[in-house]
Parts: structure tokens; C-alpha cells; sequence
């Protein structure tokens, strides 16, 4: 892992954006991937919304992140439909409740309802949505380590962790095993770059970026300094919005998907290089 997440840190400027992350303990993820968050809740017909991520499975992105809560199991019922005759590609991502986390047993059952809907044997990564009223960590550990010994999750990670959480997980035997903290990371939204993201730098725990545009994120994307950079490079504003949030090629970034329009637009982050004068004007537009 190289410098802070912050302004400033990360990979040299002028480096190409990798495309894979690296993770704890070896092995890697891709940097960019797709979320379904509202995804098979009626927003978009839902076969618009398939046809949208197997598109973006073609165009490199190809993680995907669901969890059982999302349109309480529609989402991933709709995902395992999309990659059914193509998981090998996929880098699968979903994530346990914390009101079914609590107990070892509820943990094995929600992680057996997820590899249902979603019609596989295994999920590359199993994450603790967030904290809520789990306060026993070490059954979580326990269970997610349990189910990664069985070959039903190949790593697990958590959620909406700040700080003192982290701390807390790493103080517990087997802790250091979690390979990522997904957490809200954009342009708008940059507080974890003051603590969280140095702490998971220092510590080789790479972020997951899930709302990357920003929450409402037109106010973003109408902004004119991003559509300035993103003028240079030919790009959309979402492309250069995403790319930032990869810029030190530690984060992986799932902007949500839903539409063909948009997943072309963030696929174009794939390998987008911003310069030091990127860099500097998004600064000051979006400071820290």
C-alpha cells in the first residue's frame, strides 16, 4: 500500500488508474465494479437493468455488489440470473445483515439464502453491512471464518466501519483477516480521507467506494470544474468523479448501475489518468 487517500496521496500523478486492487493476504479485485443498491425494485424495467450489468460485465466491470437487504433478496435473485453461465468472470459481492449477525447460526443461514438467490457456491467476498447492534465481533470473525474454511466465501470484509470499529475488529483474534471496508466515499464526501483512509493505508486494508457520485448526485455532476476535466480527457463528469475515487489505486469503486447510458459513462474511469492539475482543480472545487 502506498501513500494516504487523501489529497495529494496515493499513486503518482500521471500513472495509469490500475484496474485491480490489491488485496489482504493476497490475491486481487477489480478496481471497478457495479452496484445494485434499488436494483430489481421497479425503478427501471428489469430487464434495462439486466441487460445493464451484463453490459458492464463486457466493458471490465466486473465486480458486482448486491446484499440481501436489497429489495430484500430481488437484488441478488436478479444478479445470479445475470451472471448464471459466467461467474468465473465475475468477482461476487454481497453482504449479511446485522440484525442476522449476531449468532454464528444466522450468519451460516443468511450466507445459504444469499448463495440461493444468487445461484452459486461461493461468494468471492462476504461483508457485515455495518456495525448496528452487533457487539460480539468475534462471532462474526468466527462465522465468516468457519464459512471461508467450507469454501462458501473466499474472503469477507465489513461495512460502514469507521475508525474505533476497525481498531476494534483488528484487536480480535482472526480480525486482521477482513480484506475491506466498504464505506461512502466521494468528491461530496471526503471526511474518511482524515482518519479512516491513513488508518487502512497504515494497515493494508484496501476501501470499497459505494456511492462514488456522490448521494443526489447531480449536484456533482452539474459542477463546472468537473465538467472542465472531464472535457480534457473526452470523458463524461461521472467517468472523472468515479476515476478519482480510484486515484491511488487502492480503492475499488461501485458506482450503481441501472441504465446502458450510465454504464458506459462510469466504464470510461477504467485506466483514466488524472493529472496534477486534475487533481488540483477537483481540490478546490470539492475541498476535503
Amino acid at each position: 500500500m502506498s501513500a494516504d487517500g487523501g489529497s495529494g496521496g496515493g499513486a503518482a500523478h500521471g500513472e495509469p488508474t490500475p484496474q485491480i486492487v490489491s488485496l489482504p493476504g493476497g490475491g486481487n479485485a477489480p478496481a471497478l465494479g457495479m452496484g445494485s443498491w434499488q436494483l430489481a425494485e421497479g425503478r427501471h424495467p428489469i430487464e434495462q437493468e439486466k441487460e445493464a450489468l451484463q453490459t458492464g460485465l463486457s466493458l471490465g466491470m466486473t465486480l458486482i455488489d448486491t446484499a440481501e437487504m436489497y429489495g430484500s433478496g430481488a437484488s441478488e435473485e436478479m444478479v445470479g440470473t445475470v451472471i448464471a453461465g459466467q461467474r468465473e468472470k465475475v468477482f461476487l459481492v454481497s453482504k449479511v445483515l446485522p440484525t442476522n449477525a449476531t449468532r454464528a447460526e444466522d450468519i451460516r443461514s443468511a450466507c445459504a439464502g444469499s448463495l440461493k438467490r444468487l445461484k452459486t457456491d461461493f461468494l468471492d467476498l462476504y461483508l457485515l453491512h455495518w456495525r448496528g447492534g452487533v457487539r460480539q465481533l468475534d462471532v462474526v470473525v468466527d462465522a465468516f471464518e468457519s464459512l471461508k474454511e467450507e469454501g462458501k466465501i473466499r474472503r469477507w470484509g465489513v461495512s460502514n466501519f469507521g475508525v474505533a470499529d476497525m481498531e476494534e475488529l483488528f484487536g480480535i483474534d482472526g480480525g486482521g483477516g477482513c480484506a475491506t471496508n466498504q464505506v461512502d466515499y466521494s468528491l461530496t464526501t471526503r471526511g474518511i480521507e482524515a482518519d479512516l483512509i491513513p488508518w487502512s493505508v497504515r494497515e493494508g486494508v484496501p476501501i470499497m467506494a459505494y456511492s462514488p457520485l456522490g448521494t443526489g448526485s447531480g449536484h456533482i455532476l452539474d459542477n463546472p470544474v468537473l465538467a472542465e476535466v472531464a472535457d480534457r480527457h473526452g470523458v463524461t463528469p461521472a467517468a472523472v468523479a468515479i476515476a478519482w475515487t480510484m486515484r491511488n489505486g487502492e480503492t475499488i469503486s461501485i458506482p450503481e448501475s441501472g441504465t446502458l447510458e450510465h454504464i458506459r459513462e462510469d466504464a470510461a474511469a477504467l485506466g483514466l489518468k488524472l493529472s496534477e492539475e486534475d487533481l488540483a482543480d477537483l481540490d478546490r472545487a470539492f475541498p476535503a
